[in-house]
């Protein structure tokens, strides 16, 4: 056996024990309404198309988190609470005209501090100079699917500074990355990228490439597309049906102000089954066909990644701001309680610490990404963030006994941009979830000449419960079953519980107070 000479080994010991400590990087890819369903590994209706090949064999090397949700599913207050760690209220975005200023920019800053190098590529839409990264180089507000504009730090005062790109976003953020990867990024430091792709936000303009993808595919239908059963409330369909044509924008005819077919240009003249297949299959097609962008590019970063020789260092989170109804009831969009709007897909991949190839249904929700991010960093959760790491789920596949058992969602937003959604809250744990419709604006007074808005609107009042366990497409609202009494109960209880716990009740707002209170031990009609 060869002994080293005393010096040499001296000499290599710190080396040996720097490659021991070099930090993780960690890549967090991000796209905008990429729905759990329209993800081959989730099983759903749409696995047999094979959608997501890259994704799919991520998760299978990785963790996959099937209980994972947002706390409010629409773009700006989601990704507000995903920066800070915080609900809506405490971090300020409670809506799409809310902003995350430089010293709020939490995660970057705290990531930052544990010696990372931070960088941020594609949306943003929170207004604000992302000035807490090292690098950006984001989209203003919605951006643009071809041809897009980015903002970038430069000579010009934010948000002047700009480039100009051609081609198609999902390509060209990626491009923007790798780029960085290869030039910006010092070497001497882990990275924390957050990759951000446009795709697959409405109004879904895949690239060119994909014209042809699904073509003479027929497209599975959710059956609650033709018939909603018992899904809803008078808070969704009116006092006799009478708001059936205006709450939640629908694939079919069914809402008179915003149907999807109309957006798709679908023929005004078929019938009305006809009519809602023909909407149901283009906008599944043009979704499905963003959503391949997405997936082809993710290789794209991954075998750069491979390339460059950081794949094996390299944390790797795949997510999306929110869920997205694809016809399940027969909405459109997002915003809602309901399991495809509020479940986030979530995959994570680090084979060296990570438990390979497994599912996990321990319950997470948005206000987790930070803390758990800033773990897998080295540091330790800010008392001021609300949420919880999930380090150790990803490292062991199992929950801790302590883990939460329920989530609390809140929708403050309040019949937006012809959607027609009220706004309601609630709570979701493994097994029910328990929706209360206040249905009115938290300020009417609040941009009243807002995009597709009816603040005004005040709507019927309304609980629904749903026995997951029994009931997993939600087709049957039970809250007037009294088999459910005490469960509904004990979900009361809870919703008052997190209220309190995460600074969500509404003494700023006394006017939905007086109605929550009214309105708490409403029987069913």
């Amino acid at each position: 056996m060869r002994i080293l000479p005393f010096f040499t080994a001296l000499f290599l010991l710190p080396l040996l024990m720097s490659a021991q400590e070099k930090k993780p990087n960690i890549l967090y890819i991000m796209s905008d309404d990429h729905t759990s369903q329209a993800i081959g590994v989730y099983g759903s209706r749409l696995k047999a198309l094979n959608p997501t090949p890259n994704l799919d064999k991520l998760a299978n090397e990785g963790v996959l988190l099937t209980n994972t949700f947002c706390t409010n599913s629409i773009c700006t207050p989601s990704r507000a609470t995903i920066l800070t760690g915080q609900y809506s209220q405490t971090n300020g975005v409670l809506d799409l005209e809310g902003r995350i200023a430089e010293d709020q920019q939490y995660l970057p800053k705290e990531i930052k501090k544990l010696g990372y190098q931070t960088a941020i590529v594609g949306k943003w839409h929170l207004k604000e100079e992302p000035g807490a990264f090292d690098y950006y180089k984001v989209l203003p507000v919605q951006g643009k699917y071809f041809d897009p504009v980015f903002r970038e730090r430069g000579d010009k005062a934010w948000p002047k500074n700009t480039v100009k790109y051609k081609g198609h976003s999902s390509d060209i953020v990626t491009n923007i990355s790798i780029e960085w990867l290869d030039k910006g990024w010092n070497k001497e430091q882990p990275f924390f990228l957050m990759h951000h792709f446009k795709a697959p936000h409405d109004f879904f303009e895949f690239a060119p490439r994909y014209k042809d993808y699904l073509e003479d595919v027929e497209i599975p239908e959710p059956s609650s597309l033709y018939d909603n059963e018992n899904n809803g409330s008078i808070a969704t369909y009116g006092e006799d049906g009478k708001l059936r044509n205006y709450i939640g924008s629908s694939i079919s005819k069914r809402n008179v102000t915003r149907d999807m077919g109309r957006d798709l240009k679908i023929d005004q003249s078929l019938s009305d089954k006809e009519y809602t297949h023909a909407s149901y299959q283009e906008y599944l097609k043009r979704y499905l066909r963003c959503v391949k962008g997405v997936d082809d590019n993710i290789k794209r970063l991954l075998d750069h990644l491979d390339k460059i020789g950081e794949l094996d260092n390299t944390i790797i989170v795949y997510t999306s701001d929110q869920g997205m109804m694809l016809g399940e009831h027969d909405y459109q969009d997002k915003r809602w309680m309901y399991e495809e709007s509020m479940r986030m897909p979530f995959i994570a991949h680090f084979p060296k610490n990570f438990k390979q190839g497994i599912k996990v249904d321990a319950i997470i929700n948005n206000t987790d990404f930070a803390p758990t991010l800033i773990d897998l960093a080295g540091g330790k959760t800010p008392k001021y963030m609300h949420g919880e790491s999930f380090k150790s789920i990803l490292e062991t596949g199992k929950e801790p006994k302590k883990w939460r058992k329920s989530t609390y969602y809140r929708y403050w937003m309040h019949m937006a941009h012809k959607h027609g959604n009220p706004a309601h809250f609630g709570v979701r744990t493994k097994d029910y979830k328990l929706i209360f419709f206040y249905s009115r604006h938290f300020d009417p007074n609040k941009n009243p000449k807002a995009w597709g808005a009816d603040y005004n609107f005040e709507g019927p009042i309304a609980w629904e419960f749903y026995d997951l366990s029994k009931d997993p497409h939600e087709m049957n609202n039970a809250y007037d079953d009294p088999k459910y009494s005490k469960v509904i109960a004990d979900l009361k209880k809870e919703i008052k519980k997190l209220r309190k716990k995460y600074n969500e009740e509404d003494g700023n707002y006394p006017k939905l107070q007086k109605i929550i209170d009214e309105h708490w031990d409403d029987k069913a009609l």
